[in-house]
């Protein structure tokens, strides 16, 4: 994969990063009840899903496994670095942070186990 395409997929998850960091304030989603985070973790999966689909759909088939694992190291790590900073040391939750933003936590695993199944799910259908 090319650099520009790395650096695309970088700035893309930073900016959906801040994009969640705005809407989450005033208190990064803390002032929604575990029912509400519940349901909102749950449905944010069929759009996640759906986007993508679309993104990995038009990519060759041969490409779409290793892109798949681009995008969930993307959409990850790089993020939970954001959130060890903002969460961790700017909040003061150190490492507890995972625990107590458990909604955000969650979403450290679900790419990298959701993008490979739709790398391999459109692979299948391709053949």
């Amino acid at each position: 994969m090319r650099k520009k395409i790395h650096i695309r997929i970088f700035i893309i998850a930073t900016i959906v990063w801040l994009v969640f960091l705005l809407f989450g304030m005033p208190d990064y989603y803390l002032q929604y009840s575990i029912q509400i985070m519940i349901l909102f973790v749950s449905i944010l999966l069929i759009p996640f899903s759906i986007i993508i689909v679309f993104v990995f759909k038009p990519i060759k088939p041969q490409n779409r496994l290793k892109l798949s694992l681009w995008y969930a190291f993307y959409f990850t790590v790089p993020l939970a670095i954001y959130d060890l900073i903002y969460c961790g040391f700017y909040l003061g939750y150190g490492i507890n942070f995972l625990i107590v933003f458990w909604f955000l936590s969650i979403y450290y695993v679900i790419p990298w186990i959701l993008f490979p199944i739709i790398a391999q799910l459109l692979n299948k259908a391709h053949s």
